[in-house]
């Protein structure tokens, strides 16, 4: 209990009474660092970005943590978000990590430091895609999406990283060529909106062109992306007046202008101590060569770029050279078939040391040629020959999230949708 009394300066204060708890009522979280916040905040609300994280190292406790709770608030340990994954450390009393971290089986990849890192859906998508480079060794494959079903139909089958293609996203929501003419806005919008579709599930890699301007611009446009809750994003050394990477004659800006936009770009990040993934991505091949595009890319590494990627490679083994000139650090792998680079398989990318792969016309493509082919059915022949085939609006709708929508309404009581999935 408490009671108000006046303090000396005419200010209000109230005494509180404090009982401790049992000691067998105190949780003990060997793999929890004493988070600054109360006990019942929502996972979701704790900040445990780990560059940005003002526990030192040393500062970790090398036994157990008491985090001391009430009653009608004890903390389960399978209610407690570990802490950022570089401060995960092997307790001094023999306990291995994987031990103090035993309910987060999702995914769980010891690094070469033997540090657990968990991969679990409470996490944001920029922090699964993190642990997922640093603490394993899997290839992330792609596809490209552009908008809210071909990104519902890659996830239909299986795929929990997506690429939000920016060729892709132009052709679909303006009908234009990748000329540099989507906007900022266009594509945050877009991001915004697949990035959202699951994000429990599913992380989104976004392109984000030249960042759309000078260094302010870019300081906003990554604040955009992370709001929107995009995993990663890759900025590029072309000029304004743009162009598919896929496309002849591009030209590219000098080597301090394309730092300043990663400088930009990182400056932005930690800022907002987020751990969206910064991909430096250079077109410098086909104008400069290859040499440039290390010499970049290297720069680009060392001002804190998460991730490389060379565009245009114009070999196999121009692709493999890179992977080990650049290691450890992560390089992505982008696939157009039929554009200026050779085709490369998973297999091939996993070989290479690849650590993400992006198709980038994986879904524009086939569905350019699928409408196509149906369009000229129905002009030719009057109908489109979607009959018989099974796939009709209620196939559709499902791929589009509407058993889940249904729920929803139910859990809260409402009984309007019901005869659909009855």
């Amino acid at each position: 209990m408490g009671h108000v009394k006046t303090t000396g300066d005419g200010g209000l204060a109230v005494e509180v009474d404090v009982k401790p708890l049992p000691s067998k009522e105190i949780p003990k979280l060997s793999f929890v660092k004493a988070l600054e916040t109360p006990p019942d905040t929502p996972a979701h609300d704790i900040n445990i970005s780990e560059t940005r994280s003002k526990t030192k190292p040393q500062d970790t406790a090398p036994d157990s943590i008491v985090h001391e709770a009430k009653d009608e608030c004890k903390a389960k340990p399978q209610d407690v978000l570990p802490i950022s994954t570089t401060q995960l450390q092997a307790p001094s009393n023999g306990t291995s990590p994987a031990d103090a971290t035993e309910g987060y089986q999702d995914t769980v990849q010891k690094s070469p430091t033997n540090v657990v890192a968990p991969l679990t859906h409470s996490l944001s998508p920029a922090t699964r895609l993190k642990n997922k480079l640093r603490y394993t060794n899997d290839l992330i494959v792609c596809p490209g999406v552009y908008d809210g079903l071909s990104a519902r139909v890659a996830q239909s089958v299986g795929f929990e990283t997506l690429y939000m293609t920016g060729a892709g996203s132009t052709a679909s929501m303006l009908g234009m060529a990748d000329l540099g003419i989507a906007s900022r806005n266009d594509m945050v919008r877009n991001a915004d909106m697949i990035a959202n579709l699951d994000s429990h599930h599913c992380e989104l890699i976004a392109d984000m062109d030249t960042g759309y301007g000078g260094p302010v611009t870019i300081n906003q446009t990554v604040n955009q992306y992370i709001r929107a809750n995009v995993a990663a994003f890759h900025i590029e050394d072309q000029v304004l007046t743009k162009r598919c990477g896929h496309l002849s004659g591009k030209k590219v800006v000098t080597n301090d202008v394309f730092l300043s936009r990663i400088r930009a770009a990182r400056g932005a990040i930690d800022a907002a101590q987020a751990d969206i993934q910064l991909i430096a991505r250079t077109d410098a091949n086909q104008q400069l060569g290859y040499d440039e595009c290390i010499v970049r890319l290297k720069a680009a590494r060392d001002w804190g770029a998460d991730v490389g990627l060379l565009e245009g490679f114009k070999s196999k083994e121009e692709a493999a050279r890179a992977v080990k000139e650049l290691a450890p650090w992560p390089l992505l792998l982008n696939i157009v078939e039929n554009g200026h680079s050779p085709l490369i398989t998973v297999d091939e990318a996993r070989e290479m040391g690849f650590r993400i792969m992006i198709f980038s016309f994986a879904g524009l493509a086939p569905a350019y040629m699928a409408m196509k082919a149906a369009y000229e059915k129905l002009r030719n022949t009057g109908v489109t020959g979607i009959q018989g085939t099974g796939v009709g609006p209620r196939v559709l709708f499902d791929v589009c999230g509407l058993r889940e929508a249904v729920q929803v309404d139910e859990n809260a009581g409402g009984e309007d949708y019901k005869s659909i999935i009855a």
